[in-house]
């Protein structure tokens, strides 16, 4: 069962959710460092194509079938096989800011930073 919440638009979150079984699982992450120069505009262009480019996100719904090696050419089963959601929404949640730290957690069980207040971390040796 998935569970969601909101401060307001409840009703909306719950009807995309619903649209089909793949709405409710994430298509996309994407961190995208706040020193972005989309994100150095300061705007809002109340468009995803530029507005995604300013700002780390989530995507609700399909992933691009380029996320994996020759996806492009696979069917619509065999990207389900390989892990690529389906679904016939991909609605992005936007969520960047200065404020923001990120953390990957590896399969060593270590915490790992990849952003720290909105900007990307230099890996470590």
């Amino acid at each position: 069962m998935i569970e969601c919440g909101a401060e307001r638009g409840l009703e909306a979150l719950k009807a995309l959710l619903a649209s089909d079984e793949g709405a409710a699982f994430l298509g996309e992450v994407a961190l995208v460092p706040n020193r972005s120069p989309v994100s150095q505009e300061g705007l809002i262009f109340y468009h995803p194509l530029f507005d995604e480019n300013a700002s780390c996100h989530l995507a609700l719904g399909s992933a691009y079938p380029t996320s994996v090696e020759e996806g492009s050419s696979l069917t619509k089963e065999q990207l389900v096989k390989r892990g690529i959601n389906s679904s016939m929404i991909h609605v992005d949640f936007m969520m960047g800011s200065e404020e923001l730290s990120v953390h990957a957690l590896t399969e060593a069980g270590d915490w790992i930073p990849l952003l720290e207040h909105g900007e990307w971390v230099a890996p470590t040796p």
